[in-house]
């Protein structure tokens, strides 16, 4: 009878057993949620011991702050990207690419993403790294808010587009609107025309 081998000793330099650890919790959230997700369990499916990841990890809780802080930092990032088009492109570009960011996010992280905003889940008053990059990720919502509204610009504006474009994720991800395409070309599409209407509403037709 063949021995199964358990993958390379956490010595292997060659081996970054973090960064495994926290693809195969981020794989368990998509597949079952926060339950699905125990210390023993990503310690099988990383293929290494189960005290491996507490070399890394205090608890299930510390990997779950991890994901959503990178979560943060890569929503960030998103939303940074659309933004700065602000330099090449009119308003109403980066508002539709800003919106398209964010639900594209969602649906690329949705184990993630559906636990960033649950602070039952993981309490970013308990983790710098999660306060530091949610702030992050509302300063670029905040910048697109004055990039669309200019000088009129405050926060129950930014909350507005913040949510358009969550409860657009939520539809997608969670309601009924998450079956309706046929393939990713057509929810593309959906996604374009649904920002091209919101821009409507939010920019004056004589803007850019």
């Amino acid at each position: 009878m063949r021995t199964k081998i358990l993958g390379r000793p956490k010595a292997d330099p060659s081996r970054d057993l973090r960064r495994e650890l926290l693809l195969t919790s981020r794989q368990l959230l998509d597949e079952g949620g926060p339950a699905a997700l125990s210390m023993r369990e990503v310690a099988r499916r990383a293929a290494c011991t189960h005290q491996a990841p507490y070399h890394y990890f205090e608890n299930r809780e510390a990997i779950i702050a991890s994901l959503v802080a990178d979560g943060f930092e890569a929503l960030a990032a998103c939303l940074k990207e659309a933004n700065d088009l602000s330099t090449t492109q009119g308003v109403r570009a980066v508002l539709v690419a800003s919106a398209a960011a964010y639900v594209n996010f969602a649906l690329d992280q949705p184990g993630v993403f559906r636990i960033m905003f649950r602070p039952e889940v993981c309490d970013p008053a308990r983790f710098s790294a999660v306060q530091a990059s949610g702030a992050r990720a509302r300063d670029e919502l905040d910048r697109l808010s004055g990039i669309v509204h200019g000088k009129k610009a405050h926060a129950t504006m930014a909350t507005i587009l913040w949510a358009h474009v969550h409860g657009l994720a939520c539809l997608l991800l969670n309601g009924p609107l998450g079956s309706q395409f046929e393939s990713e070309a057509d929810r593309a599409n959906y996604l374009r025309t649904v920002g091209a209407k919101f821009a409507d509403l939010v920019v004056p037709q004589s803007s850019p």
